[in-house]
């Protein structure tokens, strides 16, 4: 099985270094068309550059693609609609939306400013809702679109310091999960990619050892099959160092206390309540006992 992408027109957010750099310089070099957005500003989103996204450009179109360079700040509206505009003035489509962009803002709960925690939301979040809903008329009227956000360990399972981030990327899948029900009809499939990766937003989290072992390169085959015509649709792949997985949200049989239940029922029957031997996604348990 070979997954080609000549036709299709991407947009990779975030692209100019790291993840997004890599997704884009594959999808490429698979014949996609690629938006290459890039802010250009630091770790922490302050500045922006355009130098960055013209050098992934540059090192598209010396390999023989199609690409160009887009500015805009995803978590500005109007910088959202311009990165779909330019892929339909130039293309005359959008495919492919990968919310790659982000930000880092790290400090504890009780120390963070809260304009550090809503614009770490603002980027993260909001940012990929912005794009994708700039791009979600056009796959609707396509009757076609692969969307891929980007979230986290640190949103699934929490990390010290990362309140803002976490719960920027754990909004992020319940995104997909309704976007996965709307889009459907239209043959619009979302997916989230949970990466661990050696980027600049991770370098100092690291070892040099780990950071070794987690070549940002490793990600991006997940991400392109998420892009792809066989692509699922509403799943958390998670991807580090080559390893792939599967991570979802399951619930178990539980226990009916009655319509009289009290606090005291909950806690004498806790041990059973919270027992996941043998926990499923949702609708699975139901199926199991058919």
């Amino acid at each position: 099985m070979s997954y080609s992408f000549a036709d299709r027109v991407a947009i990779v957010t975030g692209a100019g270094g790291g993840l997004g750099r890599c997704h884009a310089l594959e999808l490429a070099r698979r014949g996609a068309k690629v938006v290459v957005n890039d802010l250009g500003g630091a770790v922490d989103g302050t500045g922006g550059s355009s130098d960055a996204a013209l050098a992934v450009v540059a090192e598209i179109e010396a390999a023989g693609g199609e690409a160009i360079a887009n500015g805009g700040s995803v978590s500005d509206r109007a910088g959202a609609q311009s990165i779909v505009d330019d892929a339909v003035k130039q293309w005359g489509r959008v495919d492919i939306v990968i919310n790659n962009a982000g930000i880092l803002r790290d400090k504890s709960f009780h120390k963070i400013e809260l304009e550090d925690f809503s614009t770490v939301i603002d980027v993260h979040l909001m940012g990929s809702v912005y794009v994708t809903r700039a791009a979600w008329p056009v796959m609707r009227e396509q009757n076609y679109g692969r969307v891929v956000v980007t979230t986290s360990p640190s949103g699934l399972y929490g990390n010290f310091g990362q309140t803002n981030y976490g719960a920027a990327k754990l909004g992020l899948v319940g995104l997909m999960n309704s976007l996965k029900i709307e889009g459907a009809k239209n043959n619009i499939h979302t997916n989230a990619i949970a990466p661990v990766a050696a980027t600049r937003m991770t370098e100092g989290l690291m070892s040099e050892q780990a950071l070794a072992a987690l070549a940002p390169e490793l990600v991006t085959p997940g991400v392109i099959y998420l892009c792809s015509e066989d692509a699922p649709n509403g799943v958390v792949l998670q991807a580090q160092g080559g390893q792939y997985s599967v991570a979802c949200i399951v619930e178990n049989r539980g226990i009916d206390l009655g319509m009289e239940a009290s606090a005291e029922d909950i806690g004498d029957n806790w041990e059973t309540i919270s027992d996941l031997a043998g926990a499923a996604p949702r609708g699975m348990l139901q199926l199991n006992e058919m």
